[in-house]
């Protein structure tokens, strides 16, 4: 299992909000099958089996974006992948919540 954050963020649109360019992105994951997301303040998180399915869901979030107004995009990605136990988004919250109540 991997796990990605990743933030795509137009530059050069009319106007600050950037809410209607990550409901883009955003669908493009409900159309993917064999993931697991959570959508948070400042990127999405995004679960998967390989590095290569994230890496190709990040490809065309990043490139649905782009249109008449967007002509730049950058896309920020964090990757962790593990292959001694199975990583997930959930497992990775529980480790510090389980070290946080043992304090």
């Amino acid at each position: 299992m991997a796990v990605m954050e990743i933030s795509v963020v137009p530059i050069g649109t009319e106007g600050s909000s950037l809410s209607s360019y990550v409901a883009e992105a955003i669908e493009v994951l409900k159309c993917e099958s064999d993931i697991k997301y959570q959508l948070t303040s400042m990127g999405t998180i995004i679960e998967a089996k390989s590095i290569e399915k994230l890496l190709s869901v990040a490809e065309k979030m990043h490139n649905i974006v782009f249109g008449d107004e967007v002509r730049r995009v950058v896309t920020t990605i964090k990757l962790d992948e593990r292959k001694d136990k199975e990583l997930t988004m959930d497992g990775k919250v529980k480790s510090v919540e389980e070290k946080l109540r043992n304090k």
